[in-house]
């Protein structure tokens, strides 16, 4: 009886200890992630208000970016690869220098109108600073614990979305699995990093809706197609994506060259599409589409497209904001065909496409709840899980890899 008491207790006490390392970590990360995400916004703000100034000059934005992590980058130029390589346990260490080299390169890519995302910066931000402390701390699997605590922290820190970052952390690495093990440090590490960066002041995105659906069956129906044409949007991205990253990488080798190069044609591009319409994090087509602003029934494919040639080039951030933007915005033009309320179906386009393309199930679902409102989960349910089936079994993460049971390839 004794022994079986000193059990419970240790394993009540590890689950304890294991709980309580989330909050530190959560701390660190949430500062970071304000010190990057404020930092970012202010750069936008800037390209903004003289987009003349610095769009132009994206090519050498990008020279300087891709030189620096040819020479002194190291392993950390593998990035988002790089975080699943140890999720895998292919690789043992993150080196911390790409803390700031993500970081940089971001502001860079930002500030001269590329068009990416951010949250592979927190992601990798936390990911890092988390795998480096847990490597110091004595718990089994330590490894792959804290690397999912770090991105699950990461990724809560800039969007202020701790139940979806905690769901995205432990379903992103294996499509189909969760990583169980690191639920409860990734819980504490998320809510601790989305409360640290909102009492800091980080801007975020949320959007309370209060658009009335009558729930009959043909409602239902345009929730299917609606979820079917979210997931191939989404899995399009996702090989489109790998398609030009394939290509480019081909036909211009020399990252440097590869930079300079696409750089210049995108800058022409964006200058030319209402000069950095389509720059930046997209956030601007998310706030139009919620708030009654223009929305051409072509923005979601220029933002597609621009983002896709914008990451291939080798510029630096993420997709998942331009995919919430070429999400909301499709929406806005498929609300008109269905005959929907447009901030509804807006929110179901921001949540599923982001869902499709990175091949997650319960994240989308309570991106789309955190951010619009719970009264409407069964509808982000419905949409989510049809998009999730339809999305080709594509990721935007190259090395995620797929459950046995779920792989229909």
């Amino acid at each position: 009886m004794k022994t079986k008491i000193v059990k419970i207790y240790r394993t009540y006490g590890g689950l304890a200890l294991l709980g309580i390392v989330g909050i530190p970590i959560g701390i660190v990360v949430g500062l970071i992630d304000v010190i990057f995400g404020k930092v970012l916004l202010k750069l936008m703000d800037i390209r903004e208000a003289y987009p003349m100034y610095f769009i132009p000059f994206l090519a050498i934005a990008g020279v300087i970016i891709a030189y620096c992590y040819f020479k002194f980058g190291g392993k950390s130029s593998k990035g988002m690869n790089l975080i699943f390589e140890v999720g895998h346990g292919d690789e043992e260490v993150i080196p911390l220098r790409l803390i700031p080299f993500i970081i940089s390169g971001t502001w860079l890519t930002h500030l001269f109108g590329g068009s990416a995302g951010r949250e592979g910066v927190a992601v990798q931000i936390g990911a890092t600073f988390s795998h480096w402390a847990g490597k110091k701390l004595p718990f089994k699997n330590a490894s792959s614990i804290f690397l999912v605590t770090g991105m699950a922290a990461g990724f809560a820190g800039l969007f202020q979305t701790p139940i979806a970052a905690t769901l995205f952390a432990m379903e992103v690495l294996v499509a189909g699995a969760l990583e169980y093990q690191a639920l409860l440090p990734a819980f504490t590490a998320a809510f601790t990093a989305s409360t640290v960066s909102k009492a800091l002041g980080l801007e975020n995105f949320s959007f309370a809706l209060t658009a009335k659906v009558t729930s009959d069956f043909s409602v239902f129906w345009k929730l299917i197609v609606l979820g079917i044409l979210f997931g191939i949007v989404g899995g399009a991205f996702a090989w489109c994506l790998k398609w030009t990253k394939k290509i480019a990488g081909t036909k211009l080798k020399n990252p440097i060259i590869r930079i300079a190069v696409l750089g210049v044609c995108l800058s022409i591009l964006f200058l030319l599409f209402y000069k950095g319409r389509y720059s930046g994090l997209g956030t601007n087509l998310i706030q139009d589409s919620f708030q009654g602003g223009e929305i051409f029934s072509y923005d979601w494919l220029l933002k597609f497209a621009l983002t896709i040639l914008t990451l291939a080039a080798g510029f630096q951030g993420g997709e998942v904001t331009p995919l919430f933007s070429i999400g909301a915005s499709f929406g806005v033009i498929l609300a008109g065909i269905f005959h929907l309320p447009i901030e509804l179906v807006a929110a179901l386009g921001y949540a599923s496409v982001f869902g499709s393309a990175t091949n997650t199930l319960f994240a989308p679902i309570f991106i789309g709840a955190e951010v619009f409102g719970y009264a409407y989960l069964p509808y982000f349910f419905i949409v989510c899980t049809i998009a999730y089936a339809f999305n080709m079994n594509k990721s935007i993460y190259s090395l995620q890899k797929i459950a046995a049971h779920r792989n229909r390839n």
